[in-house]
């Protein structure tokens, strides 16, 4: 698949969670360039370092459960030598699916940073609220709206070349 062209906002000075955003774009750009969905995901440690990094992988490994999030979370765990990811930020491009918010509960997940919304799917904010629903056994802080016109845009612009080159 060819490259995507598209410019990522850039500001002199940006926040952590905006450095951090950057970083699941890479992730969601490397998708891409896969011709997978460009979803990109990481894990950051409560002092910062990255544990795990993840993107789309479901076409290449045929795999229906390779979401970025999975992948980012099981480097993470792999790394941080437990399951339990209690002091970790899980940041990703896409407001997380049903599956993937479920996997954040699961992991004991301390904080969900997301780009943009997915009104299709979306299980943290838009036909779900799994992050802050108290009949489960875990909540997570969440933050959305992080470099959410760059994260739409990879989106749209990856689905408008699959549209004109089917």
């Amino acid at each position: 698949m060819r490259a995507l062209s598209y410019s990522i906002e850039t500001s002199a000075v940006f926040s952590d969670e905006e450095k951090w955003m950057r970083l699941a774009l890479a992730e969601a750009e490397q998708a891409a360039l896969w011709g997978e969905v460009p979803v990109g995901a990481v894990v950051i440690a409560r002092g910062g370092e990255v544990l795990g990094r993840g993107r789309n992988r479901r076409e290449r490994d045929a795999d229906p459960t390779a979401h970025a999030e999975i992948e980012a979370l099981r480097q993470a765990a792999g790394r941080a030598g437990t399951w339990r990811l209690s002091e970790a930020t899980m940041v990703v491009t896409l407001e997380p699916c049903p599956m993937c918010a479920g996997a954040l509960v699961n992991a004991r997940i301390e904080r969900l940073v997301y780009g943009c919304d997915d009104p299709k799917a979306g299980a943290i904010k838009t036909l779900y609220t799994m992050g802050q629903d108290a009949r489960l056994n875990h909540r997570f802080a969440v933050t959305s709206g992080v470099l959410a016109a760059d994260c739409g845009r990879i989106l749209s612009d990856f689905f408008a070349a699959l549209r004109a080159h089917p």
